[in-house]
């Protein structure tokens, strides 16, 4: 592929805060890319034309059709500008098949929470088209050096430039939840246009079916996590997730990198959704936003009682069956509980059956709300994290930005961004928030009894907050190291 000074980058992802979000990707498609320009690095992303995104970007133009791709239906590429601030846009192809994207429900599942039957073919078309736009059969001028793909919806583009016969740009294959492989029938490979080959334990073969996310981690250049802690953890048994042989054979070309956040969106002395902005000098301006959360979720309002907050989607991974079962007791101490967040369906009743016991203590909203999760981060005392596992995590810094500090387990991105509090790193001013260890109810009922024991001696629970919203959170490391692997990568 062609080289300048400057670095063109193609960053595929099948979603984009604000355009479609469903976790930390979102989020981390439109930051990334972003602090990555400031250091001038030509990034463009290239998403799939949901409705809301089609409908959302600006200056659409038409720069390419795919017509003849025999495994897919035609498609129309078009370049916008995702709009991230008044001063801050980003270019964007955006692919047009109104045959696989324009349908109701999110990325991935319908409006009853069933997984699209056409995934495979959805995504598969993501990936070929990041794979042809990488590579000399692109129909357009603008060419990567770079192919930077993320989770298993863009995973079969390494493999497709790898049994591509001309030159093609380097890959990464960024994992931001092991979890998610995109498993689909065997019969996929065809389906797809993949090599019948393909098909083998070197290659996309997954336990007699076919894995998007294999398929890259096993043909793209270079690997990359979401954090440091995170990239040891999926070498082993049972974060691996059947993977671990791979990506320990592969371990001299995976790195993790830290996520950051977007400060200038994640910011207490200027968010918009806030009652009351403030700073770590003004920190007595926090408690009207814990005055008007108690009131918005229908609490008795009470400055002294700690309120513990929970963004979060509702499930085993994060810990919600934990929650629910330390609910009574944590009700007892006496403190609060506001809960965020959607996902399994016996878990959103079982939170609902409590915020109807405990009417004074607990209260729930399902579903997703961006003006409640800001307030939330802001007005709660004690943010609540017991994820099992947690490749990076943004709650965790965003409450520490906040000056609410969290209550995480030990494990991937927590652990290597939340500092455990106790004398002496209180002493030395690191202490940022409290991490427990093994993940059980009785481990994060104990960390929650340490919390409120601080929460009772003001002058170190000031002091606690204060750490945590001095860190630096910032994209400008993690873009940094972003910036030297793609240098690595191109002659």
């Amino acid at each position: 592929m062609p080289t300048s000074r400057k670095l063109r980058v193609l960053f595929i992802t099948s979603e984009v805060y604000p355009l479609c979000k469903t976790g930390g990707l979102g989020d981390v498609s439109a930051a990334l890319p972003a602090a990555l320009r400031e250091l001038n690095i030509d990034v463009k992303l290239l998403l799939p034309g949901y409705p809301r995104v089609l409908a959302s970007v600006k200056y659409k133009s038409k720069v390419a059709e795919f017509n003849e791709l025999q495994q897919f239906p035609a498609s129309t590429l078009l370049l916008a500008r995702l709009s991230l601030s008044k001063t801050e846009n980003i270019p964007v192809f955006v692919i047009d098949c109104p045959g696989l994207f324009c349908r109701d429900g999110d990325p991935y599942m319908d409006t009853l929470g069933r997984e699209w039957p056409d995934n495979a073919l959805r995504f598969g078309l993501l990936s070929k088209i990041g794979a042809i736009l990488c590579s000399d059969a692109s129909p357009i001028a603008w060419r990567p050096h770079i192919a930077h793909c993320n989770d298993w919806q863009s995973g079969l583009t390494p493999a497709y430039l790898h049994y591509h016969q001309g030159k093609r740009s380097a890959t990464i294959m960024t994992i931001h939840n092991l979890a998610f492989q995109g498993i689909f029938p065997p019969g996929s490979v065809i389906q797809l246009g993949l090599p019948i080959e393909s098909f083998d334990v070197n290659g996309v073969e997954y336990y007699g079916n076919l894995s998007f996310l294999k398929a890259g981690l096993y043909y793209t250049d270079r690997i990359t996590t979401v954090s440091a802690h995170y990239a040891h953890e999926i070498q082993t048994e049972p974060l691996g997730f059947g993977l671990q042989g791979l990506l320990s054979a592969r371990h001299n070309d995976l790195t993790g990198i830290t996520n950051g956040i977007a400060i200038n969106q994640w910011n207490p002395e200027t968010d918009a959704y806030l009652i009351k902005n403030y700073t770590s000098k003004k920190l007595s301006d926090k408690a009207a936003n814990k005055t008007a959360l108690q009131q918005k979720m229908g609490l008795p309002v009470d400055a002294d009682i700690p309120l513990f907050g929970v963004v979060s989607r509702l499930n085993h991974q994060k810990g919600t069956d934990l929650l629910i079962q330390i609910a009574p007791q944590l009700v007892k101490i006496p403190a609060q509980l506001v809960v965020l967040g959607s996902d399994q369906a016996d878990l959103e009743h079982q939170l609902t059956m409590l915020a109807q016991t405990y009417p004074a203590a607990i209260a729930i909203r399902i579903g997703f709300d961006e003006a409640l999760s800001h307030l939330i981060e802001a007005g709660a005392d004690c943010f609540l994290m017991p994820s099992r596992f947690e490749p990076c995590g943004l709650n965790q810094m965003y409450s520490q930005r906040y000056g609410t500090p969290p209550i995480v387990h030990a494990t991937g991105g927590l652990l290597d961004t939340v500092s455990d509090c106790s004398p002496a790193t209180l002493a030395d001013e690191s202490a940022s928030g409290f991490l427990f260890e093994p993940c059980t109810a009785n481990g994060l009922f104990n960390a929650i009894k340490r919390a409120v024991l601080i929460f009772r001696d003001k002058e170190n629970w000031q002091r606690l907050q204060k750490n945590g919203m001095a860190k630096d959170f910032s994209w400008q490391a993690s873009a940094t190291a972003y910036q030297q692997l793609y240098k690595s990568l191109t002659p």
